[in-house]
């Protein structure tokens, strides 16, 4: 396959190169080098930057701010975006809420909120994991009671991802707890500010606080920020983790890191040279490069989506390959950074050497939210290789 770019897209390229390395403000780049240590209302002005450009939502329908562009020119947006470490568009606005009120909810909906969506005046944060509904997420146990005009929340969800600073959230609950798991559980937004709503932040491995459990005690929410029709929820998360998916192998990110990786690796001293004369090491820097061109080839190939608005199955492949990379990516910054990855906090060390290990244990969480490794093998099993259980 020919990776050489067409006349226009090489274009396009150039574009979105030059805004982000020299029209988006200079000052925001960066925001996110350690994911624990941003001021979100940088990320606020980030995003809405991006959405004065244009750039915020380019996926989306034209009419809501979208681009009229080909899955190519959308997958060059994303990696030149990331190679020039500005932060992406909140995922939860852009990726996920975002195209499914698009998609699925009512007209008052989507002007109420895509607009603030596209500019981050509403931060989102997803509401679908549960305690005992991780992985067989049609297990929850969140219920929605409809009362009148309103429906009556209660129940929790843990691992709520940055839900400290968010406006709102979009949640699945039951509304019908008699159906079978996947056929009773509805899509609702709901504003963080509501009476009855807490949320408790969890400390992680790296000692960062970057999720929440979120929980609801008799949370009154209007009938109308239900998306689409009651107990179709299911239908309406199936597509936003399509979405999610494809997102999540974050190709341009790997590249950055990789590249960074490999910049340390030739300041690292070792005999006569460089960590890159040692042969493992530079096979290994190898092997990643091969394995992220192939990613970066299958990414070009599914993002498009499917034609019938359903997610694309080989979404999975991505997302499984792309959270095992940058694993491996991050482990090699261990690796080349060696006894200096010992201490977290030494002003005489460089910064990519003390954070190399609370970087790699932050992202120990990427092979498990967007759907663990084991259940994107399932899919892949189930619905491309037509193997049956």
């Amino acid at each position: 396959m020919h990776r050489r770019l067409s006349p226009e897209d090489a274009a396009h390229q150039q574009r979105m190169r030059e805004y982000f390395t020299t029209e988006f403000p200079q000052e925001l780049r960066g925001l996110l080098a350690r994911s624990d240590d941003f001021d979100p209302a940088d990320l606020r002005r980030s995003q809405a930057a991006l959405a004065d450009a244009g750039l915020a939502a380019p996926g989306w329908p034209s009419e809501w701010g979208g681009q009229d562009w080909t899955s190519l020119q959308k997958f060059i947006w994303d990696s030149e975006l990331q190679r020039a470490s500005v932060a992406p568009p909140l995922a939860f606005n852009t990726s996920m809420v975002g195209p499914v009120i698009a998609t699925f909810g009512s007209q008052e909906q989507k002007e109420r909120f895509l607009p603030k969506n596209a500019s981050c005046e509403i931060w989102w944060c997803q509401g679908f994991s549960e305690p005992d509904a991780g992985s067989d997420l049609a297990s929850l146990r969140t219920t929605a009671v409809r009362e009148g005009d309103e429906y009556v929340v209660n129940g929790q969800k843990i691992w709520t991802t940055l839900g400290q600073h968010a406006d709102w959230i979009f949640a699945l609950v039951r509304t019908d707890p008699t159906a079978k798991k996947q056929q009773g559980i509805s899509f609702l937004l709901i504003d963080m500010q509501t009476p009855g709503i807490t949320v408790r932040p969890i400390r992680l491995l790296d000692g960062g606080v970057e999720v929440n459990e979120v929980f609801f005690e008799d949370v009154r929410v209007p009938a109308d920020q239900l998306v689409g029709e009651e107990n179709k929820g299911w239908d309406y998360a199936k597509f936003l983790l399509g979405n999610e998916r494809v997102g999540v192998a974050n190709v341009g990110l790997i590249k950055r890191w990789l590249s960074e990786v490999k910049e340390h690796a030739a300041e690292v001293r070792e005999g006569e040279g460089s960590l890159l004369d040692d042969p493992a090491i530079a096979a290994r820097f190898a092997e990643l490069e091969a394995e992220l061109m192939a990613l970066e080839l299958t990414v070009v190939r599914v993002s498009g989506g499917s034609k019938d608005g359903r997610p694309d199955p080989a979404s999975s492949i991505l997302k499984l390959r792309g959270s095992e990379l940058q694993q491996e990516v991050l482990e090699l910054a261990i690796d080349v950074a060696g006894p200096m990855a010992h201490v977290w906090d030494d002003d005489e060390l460089p910064d990519w050497a003390t954070g190399s290990v609370p970087e790699y244990l932050n992202f120990r969480k990427a092979t498990i939210y967007g759907g663990s490794s084991e259940v994107q093998r399932g899919i892949i099993a189930a619905t491309i290789l037509k193997l049956k259980g």
